[in-house]
């Protein structure tokens, strides 16, 4: 699946984990982590204010849980990782909008 089609997807979704002053802790990460087996194709919404900081912690985003960034715009990140064992009922990719 192209970043295309996953953009097109992730524009109906809502952040799944806020990301906020405590930044990526272990407890964030395992929640993202879960999310993305899951869902596969989530949102993610950083709520530190600096640009900078914000950018940095989608990039340790993206290297802890093996993920791929497909869009971030403003606050928000869309990230996707294939689940080992896609579930039809969970996966946002499974259904079509």
């Amino acid at each position: 699946m192209n970043k295309k089609a996953l953009r097109t997807i992730g524009h109906k979704l809502n952040p799944i984990v806020i990301v906020a002053g405590n930044g990526l802790s272990e407890n964030v990460l395992i929640e993202i982590d879960r999310a993305l087996e899951d869902h596969e194709l989530i949102k993610i919404k950083y709520s530190v204010g600096d640009r900078d900081l914000k950018n940095e912690l989608i990039k340790q985003t993206e290297k802890s849980t093996r993920s791929t960034l497909i869009q971030s715009i403003g606050n928000v990140g869309l990230f996707y990782r294939a689940a080992k064992e896609p579930d039809p009922k969970k996966s946002n990719l499974a259904q079509r909008y």
